[in-house]
């Protein structure tokens, strides 16, 4: 059976050239392992540390990422989205244009027999007003129409205020984001029957076995910190890897 590979909070567009250049040769390498031993990849959120969609005009600072996806969807690679905080609106060149299924929120899918739950993790704290509120200004169609008909270069630049917006208010505490997180897996866990909860958001990699004992609770981690981690789910089993650094 093919293998599915998982990745969340790549930040692309957020470091300095050189170090966006290696995330890209990295993801790069991870897309050849996908189209030679996979039938799936699962972007789990901020993938993209901010994203603008015009009419007419592509940002060029994504161009190479966009191709690696277009080549995965021609190998009848199954590529799946979820909006994190920062690529908070994917609107319609993903599905139209590259063939990549998006999602906002939380989503169940069998995989190889098993039951995942997927998210990036954002917005699950009902609590959270400011965050809520956050959402629903950037996500908002009439918002992101106006936008969208601004001088690109202008747009980008709200684009990224938004996201130095988004980051500011999740630097409370990543370790209190991977608690709740824990926790909102374990809660889930006494009201529905899964294998696996999935995530990023936090920036900590980690992963514990539930206290049912048969769910898991996996985050995968960010590329922001000099690491290449990734998920495989493989003839019934999830491992969590790095891509080399060399």
């Amino acid at each position: 059976m093919p293998k599915s590979f998982f990745i969340s909070d790549v930040h692309l567009g957020l470091q300095s050239k050189q170090e966006e250049d290696i995330k890209i040769r990295h993801f790069e390498n991870l897309a050849d392992m996908v189209r030679k031993e996979g039938n799936s990849l699962y972007m789990v959120g901020d993938i993209l540390d901010f994203w603008m969609e015009f009419r007419h005009v592509i940002p060029k600072y994504f161009d190479g990422f966009l191709c690696l996806l277009r080549d995965l969807v021609r190998h009848d690679i199954h590529v799946h989205y979820y909006a994190g905080n920062h690529d908070f609106y994917l609107g319609n060149f993903f599905r139209k244009e590259l063939g990549v299924q998006t999602w906002y929120g939380m989503q169940e899918f069998v995989i190889g027999g098993k039951k995942f739950f997927i998210t990036h993790g954002d917005g699950l704290d009902k609590n959270d007003i400011g965050y809520r509120l956050f959402v629903k200004l950037v996500r908002n169609r009439f918002n992101i129409s106006l936008l969208s008909n601004l001088q690109p270069d202008l747009a980008v630049a709200i684009m990224r205020r938004f996201s130095r917006l988004s980051r500011k208010h999740g630097k409370q505490s990543m370790h209190c984001e991977s608690d709740f997180l824990l926790q909102y897996a374990e809660t889930l866990s006494r009201e529905k029957d899964f294998d696996y909860f999935v995530c990023g958001h936090s920036h900590v990699q980690d992963r514990k076995t539930l206290s049912n004992l048969r769910s898991e609770y996996i985050n995968l981690g960010t590329w922001i910190n000099g690491t290449y981690p990734y998920g495989v789910f493989d003839k019934g089993v999830f491992s969590l890897r790095e891509l080399s650094s060399s």
